[in-house]
């Protein structure tokens, strides 16, 4: 897809990290601190309490999604725990017109995948102080059944340990801890390394 514009000079910031962790709260808090603007990403998943048509997600069917891809319209999509999750080409240039820095929040997997592709980008990683914090924030919200909790636990133990690989100061930019009961500590940290860098 011809987007007229280069991709390398985006002033994109990923914000990626374990499921669970509080990358929507993050990203929702952020708004007080700083101005960007945030890609919208497409799935397949169903609506939320709260949650509607274009906030947080474009909600569509699986049928459209698939033939989404077929027409290449996403730079970006996964299927991660039986939903596809897409950002659009459209939606990229979309956000590219405005001047301030553009959010884009996606999964691990995502993250690496854009990154590799517009390697100026910003990945910041939002993890938690132990797994056992983690569980009890799944259940917690009791959005998914138990069977769900379990697969995100262990999908969590392995993105853990690449935080203690030497590739992972390549993969991630800058990481931080999302402690319990601590969000505006973690959105200041996050907000003071946008500015610092963008």
């Amino acid at each position: 897809m011809n987007l007229n514009f280069d991709i390398s000079k985006l002033r994109l910031i990923i914000i990626t990290g374990l499921s669970g962790a509080g990358k929507d709260s993050v990203v929702e808090k952020l708004k007080k601190k700083i101005k960007f603007n945030r890609i919208t990403t497409t799935t397949t998943r169903e609506k939320r309490k709260g949650e509607k048509q274009g906030s947080p997600y474009y909600f569509i069917s699986k049928a459209k999604f698939q033939k989404m891809i077929k027409n290449g319209d996403f730079f970006e999509w996964a299927k991660v725990y039986g939903n596809y999750y897409g950002n659009t080409y459209s939606e990229l240039k979309r956000a590219s017109r405005k001047t301030t820095p553009i959010i884009l929040m996606l999964d691990c997997q995502g993250a690496k995948a854009v990154k590799k592709k517009i390697s100026t980008a910003k990945v910041i990683f939002i993890t938690v102080e132990s797994l056992r914090s983690l569980k009890k924030r799944l259940v917690s919200r009791g959005m998914d059944s138990l069977s769900v909790i379990n697969r995100r636990i262990k999908q969590a133990k392995k993105e853990l340990k690449t935080l203690s690989r030497p590739s992972a100061v390549k993969q991630w930019d800058f990481v931080v801890v999302n402690k319990e009961g601590k969000l505006d500590e973690t959105v200041q940290k996050v907000s003071a390394y946008i500015k610092k860098n963008f």
